[in-house]
This record gives C-alpha cells, structure tokens and sequence, in this order.
C-alpha cells in the first residue's frame, strides 16, 4: 500500500455567497415599515498551510475534492446570513504549488506559511442595503458570488540541508540510521528505499537535516528508474554528498564511473550545479573496499572533491563526516542573503484605467471585460425587472455605455460581459440613463413617503376629482 505521495493533482471548490433578501418590515399600524432585507454571508476559503507534522500528500491522493461550505442567505430585520466555514489543508514544509500549465502559485516553505488556493465568493447585498434616498423600497436583493474553482498541483521537495545521492544499494540509508536517529528500511538488494528518509544530525553547535533520496541509475533524469521522481527532492539542499559503493560485487561499475553518471544525471535535469560537493567512499570495512578507496582517493582529490572514508556498519569515519558536513552547511547557511522585513507594495491605479475594457470580436460581439462589471453581472437576479434595471444603471455610471459608442457599437449590436465560456449576452439598445426610464420611478413606493398635511391632501383629492369630471364631460360615446 502506497505510503508516501510527493505529487497530486487538487481540486479545490471555494464556498459561495449566500443571496441578499429582499424584506419589507412589517409590524402593528406600520404595515410598510421599509426595506429590512439582510445580505447574505461570504462563502469558505480554501487556504492551504504549511504543517510540520505532516510529512507527505498521501491523503490528498486519496481524497483529491476538497470543498468549502457557502454562506448563508440573509434575512428579513436586517439579519445577515452566516459565513461559510474555512476549509484550512495542512500540507508538509516544502510544498509547491502549480496551476494546471505548470506555473508556480506559491512556495510553501516554513511553519504556519499560507495560500488561498480557492476564495470564498461574496455574500449579496439585501434590499435594506440596497436603499437610498433615491431608491426607498428596492424590490429585489443582490445574488451572492459563486466561490472560486480550479485545478492545482501540488509537489513536494523535501527541505533538508544534506542530500545523500548515490547508485542503489551504495549504503545512503545506512548512512542516514548512523548519522541520524532516522530508521529506513535496509536491505541487500537494489531499491530498497522507494522513498525519501529524513533525519536530524547534531554536530557540536550545528544541528543540520540530512536526506537519503532514493538511488540514482542510468538515464533518471529521463524518468528510469526512481530517480525523476525524487530528484526534486535534491532542490532545496545545500550540500550535495555521493555515496559510492567501493565493495560492489558488479564487474562494469567502479566508484569513478559511478561518480561521473550521477554528475551527468544532475546536469541534465539542472539548476544544481552552484551546491558543494563531498564524496564519501562508504563500506571501507571489507578489505577489497578499503583497497579501491586507497586507490581512487587521489584521483578525487585531484578534482577538487573533499573525500571521506566511512563504514556504516563498523561505525568508522562518521564523526569527521558528520562535523564536516555541518561546516559546509554552516557556510550554505551563511552565504544566503538575509531575507528583508516584509514590505506592502502600493501600486495606485493608472489615471486613465477605466477598469474595464471594450473589445470588437471577430464576430461582431463586442465583449467587456473586468472585475467590476462581471462581478455585477453575476450577482444579478436576470428574472427580475428592476435588478436588471439596477445592473444597466451601474454599468452607465461605470462608462460601459460610452465605451460602446467610441468603439462603434450601434443599437442591436451583440454585447457580452464576461469570458467566452461564461458570458452574459445581449443586444444592445443604447439609453441615455441607461434602464432608468423602462421601468419608470424604480425603487420608489408613494406609500412609504412622508405623509402630507390634510389641507394639502384634501387640495389633491379635489384636483383629481375635477380632472375626472372634465374627462367626463368631454366624453363623446357616438364619437
């Protein structure tokens, strides 16, 4: 049963807004109490953090659709709906997040470090939010925002400071139980370790974390063997330690040749070549080992590697590695800039950014784009009359309307608000207050303005009694 999974592919759900109402308060002798309709609240993130004790993907394997809940819709007497709850996913240090193209989202390295893979859509306005002194009785409410939705990948590189590489069977895990109190499997036969071992080394003052990753062969860097898989955990490490065999029982290898293919294997899949390199010339305790080490040591040495003999098993030569592989990582430590004070970056909007943009199709539509608009468009109830008429209005004092007529729209051209796969489309019949005059005094009820005085509603009843008189009289049955 798998037990270690370092890539899987995500598909995270964001919950939705919860509906605006649209309420008339209603009590004793005040029947008409005015617009009392709620918003609705926002939906759940999606946030991924970074967790120590999680250590692999394993349960996103197997449970790749995560969701949020939505928010609630509101209520009337201005009660606002309940927020939907954050969906918080803990994923190991190191972990990287991609789009489904392959572009970094974020890297996820350090305790507590968070990304929102998916936000919660907004909650709609309710009509009591919704109301003005222009508009005193909205009859409809704002929908709320669908939550985001998409596709990431996520990867993990192992973040340790040693990484151990070598052939299958060189003796890396062997290595790591020794130096470390890590407990990898072992055995005498190749690919014992299917997974990368991490383990914890003190050296004096220095206390550094060490990796065995999976052996290298031939062509890894092509997909043979483990090694694509787990080279990226090799990434973040700043040492780089080969493991060479020198009592291997097979006739065509040697430590050198060994050397120089786990040094091809690294160059081909790049972005290694700046970390230091120490060789360690492993299972000195059989005889035939400690011969070809003797042997092969100066020609190492002539190449600039610092060379280390050890044996796992008769426990000789780990002290000089492990103090000296703390030195290195003490430099690697030392060498990386300090990272700066997180600064806020403030970047004004361009005077001439309208906010959206209007473009002429091939086929004629002409298509707007930008936040604002097309988040209006989807929170617009389209059965109702007068939140249409809302969204024409908001979209013309936006400017959507002049755009249309400097980019040469005529009336009963086609306009779509929104991307190609999720676009509202109409005909366009150009206004000059937009959707205002189509549905007369939108908003306004005569019955919740302020009461007039008796004298003046008994002048207003006798005007329109005379007006029906008049019409009356000038009546002409036969005419």
């Amino acid at each position: 049963m798998t037990t270690f999974v370092d890539r899987v592919e995500l598909h995270v759900a964001a919950g939705n807004g919860g509906h605006g109402c649209a309420s008339v308060h209603r009590e004793k002798f005040k029947p008409l109490g005015g617009p009392d309709g709620g918003n609705g609240g926002r939906g759940g993130d999606v946030t991924l953090i970074v967790d120590q004790a999680v250590t692999t993907l394993l349960d996103y394997h197997h449970h790749p659709h995560r969701k949020a809940t939505n928010g609630q819709p509101g209520a009337g007497d201005n009660r606002t709906g309940k927020e939907g709850q954050d969906l918080v996913l803990p994923v190991p240090d190191g972990t990287v997040v991609l789009d489904g193209a392959g572009n970094v989202l974020a890297d996820l390295v350090g305790q507590g470090t968070m990304f929102i893979a998916g936000q919660g859509g907004r909650g709609g306005l309710g009509n009591g939010a919704l109301a003005s002194a222009r508009r005193k009785a909205p009859g409809f409410a704002l929908l709320g925002e669908p939550g985001e939705a998409r596709d990431v990948v996520l990867e993990l590189k192992t973040v340790a400071d040693v990484a151990l590489v070598g052939y299958p069977s060189a003796g890396k895990s062997s290595l790591i139980s020794v130096l470390s109190a890590a407990k990898p499997k072992i055995a005498d036969y190749p690919f014992t370790t299917l997974v990368p071992n991490l383990g914890v080394v003190t050296a004096g003052s220095t206390v550094y974390t060490i990796a065995d990753v999976p052996g290298l062969i031939p062509g890894a860097s092509q997909g043979k063997g483990l090694g694509l898989e787990f080279l990226r955990h090799v990434e973040r490490c700043s040492v780089l330690v080969h493991v060479l065999d020198t009592a291997t029982l097979e006739s065509d290898r040697d430590p050198v040749s060994d050397l120089d293919m786990i040094e091809e294997e690294l160059k081909l899949y790049g972005g290694l070549e700046d970390r230091p390199r120490i060789v360690v010339l492993n299972k000195i305790d059989i005889p035939d080992g400690q011969d070809l080490a003797d042997m092969i040591r100066p020609e190492l040495e002539a190449r600039g590697y610092r060379v280390f003999e050890a044996s796992a098993v008769a426990r000789t030569g780990l002290k000089e590695l492990s103090f000296a592989l703390a030195g290195v990582t003490a430099e690697a430590r030392a060498a990386k800039p300090v990272e700066e004070a997180t600064r806020i970056v403030i970047r004004p909007k361009a005077v001439d950014d309208a906010g959206f943009t209007v473009v002429l199709e091939d086929d004629g539509i002409y298509r707007v784009r930008g936040e604002k608009p097309e988040r209006w468009v989807r929170q617009t109830d389209f059965n109702n009359d007068e939140a249409v008429g809302y969204l024409a209005d908001r979209l013309n004092r936006l400017g959507v309307e002049d755009q249309l007529r400097k980019a040469g729209a005529r009336a009963g051209d086609g306009v779509a608000i929104g991307a190609e796969d999720n676009a509202v489309v109409f005909d366009w019949e150009p206004t000059v207050t937009a959707g205002a005059e189509m549905l007369g005094r939108r908003g306004e009820d005569h019955r919740l303005e302020e009461p007039r005085p008796a004298a003046q509603r008994r002048r207003d009843r006798e005007t329109e009694r005379d007006d029906v008189s008049k019409e009356y009289q000038e009546f002409d049955p036969f005419a």
